[in-house]
């Protein structure tokens, strides 16, 4: 129901643990590495990765992360609790019927940017298809099938120079 992360830390006298996530003047430990680190593109800025962990979490709609300071100072336990959507998705009954959900409504998408896109021009290769939705050739020929198998199109005349019909 949770991942839990410890750190060793040496943070600052005046610093409490619930200040984490507020506005904090931070010295890295190390400025010279740190700035290696920066300029290779591995930070951005050092100092407010707690602060963008509980933002990502509250957008993504997840609960807040939790950070407790060790007694010795010398450690940081992050605390990140799984959403009540993630952990009835994650139970061996939803886990099915939520993958299930979300494969049937991936499929849909893309079906019906597959029938918009032949609407649109009939005479699209499954090449070009596949250029303008988004997947490989074979990911086109699997859903042209499954379409076909459906009655929703059928392709008209010789192979290289039909056309697509859509009849749903």
């Amino acid at each position: 129901d949770q991942i839990a992360i410890w750190n060793a830390v040496q943070l600052p006298s005046e610093w409490a643990a619930d200040q984490l996530a507020g506005e904090l003047s931070s010295n890295p430990y190390n400025p010279r590495i740190a700035y290696a680190f920066f300029r290779a593109g591995m930070i951005e800025a050092w100092g407010r990765g707690i602060r963008r962990i509980a933002e990502m979490c509250k957008e993504a709609g997840n609960p807040a992360p939790e950070w407790k300071l060790q007694a010795s100072g010398d450690g940081l336990w992050l605390r990140f609790p799984f959403s009540a959507a993630y952990q009835v998705a994650d139970s061996p009954a939803g886990s099915t019927t939520a993958q299930e959900a979300a494969q049937e409504t991936t499929q849909e998408t893309t079906q019906e940017r597959i029938l918009a896109e032949l609407k649109a021009d009939p005479k699209l290769t499954q090449r070009m298809l596949a250029e303008r939705v988004g997947l490989t050739p074979d990911g086109v020929k699997y859903h042209l099938t499954k379409l076909r198998a459906a009655g929703a199109i059928r392709h008209v005349g010789p192979t290289k120079a039909g056309r697509w019909e859509v009849l749903k």
